[in-house]
């Protein structure tokens, strides 16, 4: 299956699908909760596809340099920047949007938390340390240097890090709206996962076996793609939820008066 299929499949048209839903239910008049319009929604969105590419962009081209994973050239288009073909990136952006789409209709959708917020600092603390732990597990496997844990090692060393922020920060505030950011999470990952499984059975692209762990779901889909996409589609549902609740901007009190109340 050519890379372009796939994106155009499992990304570009359930990503129109998100967009003409958001719009129908505007019209619909079902809007945003009020605790979840501190920014537009839309910038924000914005904001996390510029994320994705800067902080992506370096580690998955390290990734292919050192052969963690391979793509076929043969299925790509030919345009490449660094080690990567033009559709990863493309990859980036739409499972970004995507993901992001997915969520504003979920909050749309769901019903509002059944109780006020309140802040919980040990639920902070708790969910921040254990996302701590997983990291420096992560950076230890990278400096142990065991060839099956290459994969594992370096994604949870690279994808830990932003989340440990996000749930010391926020763990409470995403514990609020925890309807629509599972209601996001969980089907984003299965989704992607098995479309995922699919494009490596077609030889879209081929996980090193020396350089993971040799497990798998279904038979199939290799356990570090899994987790890839847990901790992608985390940190996309997480940053948006916490960038537009209006509880993180009351918390946040070293950004200026201005931009914590835009509107």
């Amino acid at each position: 299956m050519a890379y372009i299929v796939f994106l155009s499949a499992f990304i570009g048209i359930p990503a129109v699908f998100f967009v003409f839903l958001n719009v129908f239910l505007r019209k619909l008049g079902c809007e945003l909760p009020n605790s979840l319009q501190a920014w537009p929604a839309l910038p924000v969105l914005g904001v996390h596809v510029l994320l994705a590419l800067l902080y992506t962009s370096p580690w998955d081209n390290y990734l292919v340099a050192t052969r963690v994973w391979w793509y076929d050239p043969d299925l790509v288009l030919g345009i490449t920047f660094g080690y990567v073909p033009l559709e990863e990136y493309l990859f980036f952006v739409g499972q970004t949007l995507l993901l992001g789409l997915a969520f504003l209709a979920a909050a749309c959708l769901s019903a509002p938390p059944a109780s006020p917020f309140r802040s919980r600092p040990e639920l902070r603390l708790v969910f921040g340390g254990l996302t701590l732990g997983v990291w420096l597990w992560g950076t230890f496997l990278v400096g142990a240097g065991r060839l099956a844990s290459t994969y594992l090692g370096l994604e949870l060393a690279w994808g830990m890090f932003p989340l440990t922020i996000q749930v010391a920060f926020g763990a409470d505030i995403l514990w609020h709206y925890r309807r629509p950011v599972l209601w996001t999470l969980l089907p984003g990952t299965v989704l992607l996962s098995l479309a995922d499984a699919l494009a490596i059975h077609s030889g879209t692209w081929t996980i090193d076996p020396q350089q993971s762990l040799g497990l798998s779901l279904g038979g199939v889909l290799p356990v570090e793609e899994f987790v890839f996409f847990f901790l992608t589609t985390s940190m996309v549902v997480f940053g948006v939820t916490l960038m537009i609740a209006r509880q993180s901007h009351e918390r946040a009190r070293w950004i200026p008066g201005r931009l914590r109340n835009p509107q």
